[in-house]
This record gives C-alpha cells, sequence and structure tokens, in this order.
C-alpha cells in the first residue's frame, strides 16, 4: 500500500543502464503546440553567489542576472542569433547556403523529444520567413555530398545553477552551425527557457528503444555544440560519422512512421558503414526486428547490444514496472523482458562479470520510501539473473539510490522523466 502510494504515476519505468554514450535521431510524432512568438517580455532570474570568505563584515557578491525567456522567445531568439552572426567568410551576399539540421537532442538523455522536434520545425519556419539566404533541406547523404552548412542543437534541463542535478529549474538551449566546406564553427549560440508549456517526452523510436548509453557518436555530436565556440575547428570525429548519421536518421523517421522494413534496411546500411558500430544502429536494428515479429533476429540484436554496453562497462535497458509494484509483469508486445533477462545473464556469465544492480527513481514521495522501492525492483532483478546463471550469485549485488541520481529531474512521473526510473547494470572489479 505505501509503494502504491509513493510510486502513484511512476507508470512503472524502470531502467538498466550500462555507461558511455547514446546518440539517435529522428521523428515522426505531432508536433506539440505552435511555440511563442517572442513579443512578451522575458523574466529575470537573479542568482547571488555566497558571502565571500573575509575577517570583515560578511558581503554578499550577487552574480550577473540570468535572463531566462519563455520558450517560443529563447528559439526566436536562437535562431536569429545564430544566422545573423553566421561567418560564412567571402561567400557572396547573393550566394544561398544550403542548411542541414542533424536533430536536436536532449542534453542528458540524448533523445530526441516532443520538445526538440518542435524546435527543429520551428528553426525551419524562422529560417523560411526571416533569412532568405539560407535554404533548409531534410538531413541525408544526398545533402551532405552538397557539403552544406550543418546545425546541432541540444536541450537541457538544468537547475538555478546551469547544473544537471537535483530538481530543474529552467532548460539550456544550445545551438551551433558547421560549415562543412571549411570544416569550422561558424556561429553558437545559448540561451535560457522557461519550462511552462515544454513537452519533453521522448519521441517513439527513443520511447521504445531498450538500450540505453553514453556512447562515443552522440558524446561527439554534444561537444560540437557545447563544447565548441565560432571558429573553431569541428570535432573530427562528428564530422568522419555524418554518412552513418544520416543514414540512423533515416531509419528513425521511418520507424516512428510504422515503416519498420524500411527502418530495417536503413539501419542495416548504416550498420556497413565506418561509423555503425553504435548503440543507435543497435536499438534500432533490435526495434525493426521486434516490429516485424523476427523474435530469433530480435534476440541476436539484442545480444549484440550488451555486449557493446558491456565493453562501454555501463547497460541500460527499460523495465516497465506497474506503479508501486516490485515486480515485473509477464511479457508484453512491448517488453520481452524474459529475453532480456536471459540475454544480459548470459553475456554476464561468459564473462565472468561482477555486476551492481542499481535501482532508481524520480523525484516524487519521501526519499526513504524511493530508496527502499528502488531497492526491491534492483534486487529482483538480481534475481532472475541468479535464475538464469545460478553462477552470478556471489558476483551480483543489488543497491537502491531511490533519488539520488536522477538524470533528467523534471519530477513529472511520465514519459519525460522514465529515464529516472531505470535499473543500471555497472560493471565491478571482482577483487573487491
Amino acid at each position: 500500500m505505501m509503494n502504491s502510494w509513493i510510486d502513484r504515476s511512476r507508470r512503472g519505468f524502470m531502467w538498466v543502464k550500462l555507461s558511455s554514450a547514446l546518440l539517435l535521431f529522428g521523428c515522426q510524432s505531432n508536433m506539440p503546440a505552435p511555440l511563442s512568438d517572442g513579443k512578451s517580455l522575458p523574466s529575470v532570474v537573479s542568482v547571488k553567489s555566497a558571502p565571500a570568505a573575509s575577517t570583515s563584515a560578511p558581503t554578499s557578491v550577487a552574480t550577473p542576472a540570468i535572463t531566462v525567456l519563455t520558450h517560443g522567445e529563447a528559439v526566436l531568439s536562437a535562431v536569429n542569433t545564430l544566422f545573423t552572426k553566421a561567418d560564412l567568410g567571402e561567400t557572396a551576399a547573393s550566394d544561398r547556403r544550403i542548411v542541414v539540421i542533424d536533430p536536436l537532442i536532449d542534453g542528458v538523455t540524448r533523445s530526441q523529444t516532443e520538445a526538440t522536434q518542435a524546435m527543429g520545425l520551428k528553426i525551419e519556419e524562422l529560417v523560411r520567413a526571416n533569412h532568405p539566404r539560407f535554404d533548409i533541406k531534410p538531413l541525408s547523404a544526398t545533402e551532405l555530398a552538397r557539403a552544406p552548412l550543418l546545425i546541432v542543437g541540444t536541450f537541457t534541463p538544468i537547475n538555478l545553477q546551469g547544473k544537471t542535478e537535483g530538481a530543474r529549474e529552467m532548460y539550456r538551449f544550445c545551438l551551433a552551425m558547421v560549415d562543412l566546406k571549411s570544416g569550422r564553427v561558424v556561429s553558437k549560440t545559448v540561451a535560457r527557457s522557461r519550462m511552462e508549456g515544454v513537452k519533453h517526452a521522448p519521441l517513439p523510436y527513443f520511447r521504445d528503444a531498450p538500450g540505453w548509453t553514453r556512447d562515443p557518436p552522440t558524446e561527439n555530436y554534444v561537444k560540437t555544440c557545447q563544447a565548441s565556440k565560432s571558429g573553431d575547428v569541428a570535432n573530427p570525429a562528428y564530422i568522419e560519422s555524418l554518412v552513418s548519421v544520416a543514414l540512423v536518421e533515416e531509419g528513425v523517421r521511418a520507424y516512428n512512421s510504422n515503416r519498420f522494413k524500411e527502418a530495417l534496411a536503413m539501419f542495416e546500411r548504416a550498420r556497413q558503414t565506418a561509423a555503425g558500430n553504435q548503440l543507435r544502429v543497435l536499438n534500432g536494428l533490435y526495434l525493426s526486428h521486434w516490429k516485424l515479429g523476427q523474435r530469433k533476429e530480435m534476440e541476436n540484436d539484442f545480444g549484440q547490444l550488451v555486449d557493446y554496453a558491456f565493453n562501454q562497462g555501463h547497460l541500460a535497458v527499460t523495465f516497465l514496472f506497474r506503479p508501486g509494484a516490485s515486480v515485473l509483469p509477464p511479457d508484453s508486445k512491448q517488453a520481452p523482458y524474459s529475453t532480456w533477462l536471459k540475454v544480459i545473464s548470459q553475456r554476464a556469465s561468459q564473462l565472468n562479470a561482477c555486476l551492481e544492480v542499481a535501482g532508481h527513481t524520480s523525484g516524487g514521495g519521501p526519499e526513504p520510501v524511493n530508496e527502499r522501492l528502488s531497492s526491491l525492483r534492483a534486487e529482483h532483478v538480481r534475481q532472475h539473473l541468479v535464475t538464469q546463471a545460478p553462477n552470478l550469485g556471489r558476483r551480483v549485488i543489488a543497491t537502491g539510490y531511490g533519488s539520488r541520481e536522477m538524470l533528467v529531474g523534471l519530477g513529472s512521473d511520465d514519459l519525460a522523466d522514465q529515464l529516472d526510473r531505470r535499473v543500471d547494470f555497472r560493471m565491478l572489479s571482482c577483487k573487491a
């Protein structure tokens, strides 16, 4: 009864995670309500630092005020700044430059969301209306061959100190423009927006993907936006992966439109590229085979996904618990839990790996109850692994972390923060 109360609208989502980085792209779900036209006045949040250490009477030192715009204002301001200040060198003013967008992602989960999709569409709308010198085209291998301008962007929930920890109170919006002819970042802008009216739920491909991890291709995308400034050479590893990026994006778009055969073909082509060994591709192959009812291929895909994640040292797989429950429901059309657990236990056993099964919750409810629930779910998953592979009994431990390690931190207890209700598989040293 207490579990039911504290987990009231968790939707029973749990995750299992294996670290390093996930980059996934595309979407076709309905666009959220239109963004603001940017005519209302911005709000200002003033953040003050702690008093400076001194032998004299303490004085309060204020940091500069942080301007937090409405969401529509932030998008409008960032897009106009990005295109107005683009340094295109000696390009004639009359020359039109082709622009493609590598879909924006959540800066923490690396997923595309309803919000990032809507922002991408708004960027296209604003460029066509206000910046006629630029010609927006869909991301594809054909367009990349023409060395266009490329836009990347992240949209990140942060707290008042600008960090992705604790309860989030605003969004940070980063946009960067890369000239693929010169290989340089030619424009960069950052804005902050309020949280009201933002739909942050993941789009279908990212919602359905069983695996989550921070893999190198995704991190290179994020670095291109967040760790660059105008004039810098763009991240070389990201640029080299663009052929794969385009194929993955086409596959994701097909998946989100329920064109699963087409999605499978795109992911198989991406797998053959130099940058094809990545989580986005492995998730795409798994999901496409699963939707097409190809169970043997699906199980093989999941095994490759687990191998990839274990090589990174950290695995995340989606488990859907019922609200307040600490026991997994039977397999469903969306999630074959028994297959996932069998494959994970087999791979861990073959590797003679030692693991921590770490449970997590979102921020709703008293923390002691959150910790108890996360511990029970982690122990339930551990018992499944040991049942499948008894030799793991002395090499796998279960720990509950409650809400102390939230990744999203929105506190919405719905699809938007489902990653906060995860279970992590963390590789440990067996010597300890």
